[in-house]
């Protein structure tokens, strides 16, 4: 026998050990259907059950490997929280247990780099608070998870039914497009550094570079949005103009302006009129029609920083 056979040989021989140490944990499926049955049958489907999973349960204990060892619990004959069971889908166990359950076999992975510290995190959120094992998990499926989410974010839940929004009803957009519940180092549990860089996985034609840029778009698309929805168009958070005049005060020679304001004394210089500029059925998106950078080359006519085409 030579060295590798050898060596084959020793691996095979530790890997059978290995094998039936993990699968000596406690009682497998095969005695838990006897009261679980419709739990089993669901973990036998599921990801979990796949032999073919090599980190999976299947292959390290079973169900003894989320519950722990069930012997104390079979031979008692069940019973809820007889024989020390645990139940990550309970109300007894701490958060952190639950998460450190989930975490023994999911800690890798770079969506969940950032679950330390994390709001959800910090907040006592359990990974079986949206997740669920032994039924179909609604998380994965961008249909249903919005319900989820929604479980605890109520005020998206409203905007979501505006007339103007991203299609999250409709199952094409989900909430994890944008964000990483399990944690990320931008604002809002942002699954990019910064708001815009979310923005521009599905916006790239706002992206730029432009000749003539214009402020907020580099700095933070809710400044003038609410991707969640609003009775505005294009999820604007107010209607123009009134939009462009928490920044921009109004201008030009043909502003509507109203006569008799209380307190304002009216002279020859003032023309009759109060001089309180009032913005009435403009739109400032009529004329400034490039709001998100513009590469007018013009460099007088029209002058290419106001935005014109």
């Amino acid at each position: 026998m030579n060295f590798r056979s050898a060596l084959i040989g020793v691996c095979g021989l530790f890997g059978l050990v290995a094998w039936n140490i993990a699968h000596a944990a406690g009682p497998g499926p095969d005695a838990c259907k006897d009261c679980h049955a419709g739990t089993v049958a669901t973990y036998m489907n599921s990801v979990h059950g796949q032999k073919g999973n090599a980190r999976g349960p299947a292959n390290a204990g079973e169900c003894s490997t989320c519950h722990g060892d069930a012997s104390a619990h079979v031979k008692a004959g069940g019973g809820r929280g007889v024989g020390g069971i645990m139940n990550p889908g309970g109300k007894t166990m701490h958060p952190d247990d639950k998460n450190d359950t989930c975490l023994a076999c999911h800690a890798g992975g770079s969506k969940r780099t950032h679950w330390d510290g994390s709001t959800h995190q910090a907040r006592g959120t359990a990974c079986t608070s949206c997740h669920s094992m032994h039924s179909p998990d609604r998380v994965l499926v961008k249909l249903t998870q919005p319900e989820v989410c929604f479980t605890c974010h109520k005020q998206q839940r409203a905007e979501v039914n505006r007339t103007f929004r991203h299609p999250i009803l409709e199952g094409k957009v989900a909430c994890s497009d944008c964000h990483n519940p399990h944690g990320s180092i931008g604002r809002a549990l942002m699954k990019r550094d910064s708001v815009v860089e979310t923005c521009y996985q599905c916006h790239a034609e706002k992206r730029g570079p432009f000749v003539h840029q214009h402020e907020p778009v580099n700095e933070d698309c809710s400044l003038c949005h609410n991707p969640h929805g609003t009775v505005a168009d294009s999820m604007l958070k107010v209607r123009p103009p009134f939009l462009c005049h928490q920044c921009h005060t109004p201008h030009g020679g043909f502003i509507a302006q109203l006569r008799g304001q209380p307190g304002v004394t009216v002279t020859a210089t003032t023309g009759g009129k109060s001089g309180v500029n009032f913005t009435q059925a403009r739109g400032c998106l009529n004329c400034h029609t490039q709001v998100h950078g513009s590469n007018n080359p013009s460099a007088t006519n029209p002058t290419p920083q106001f935005m014109l085409r």
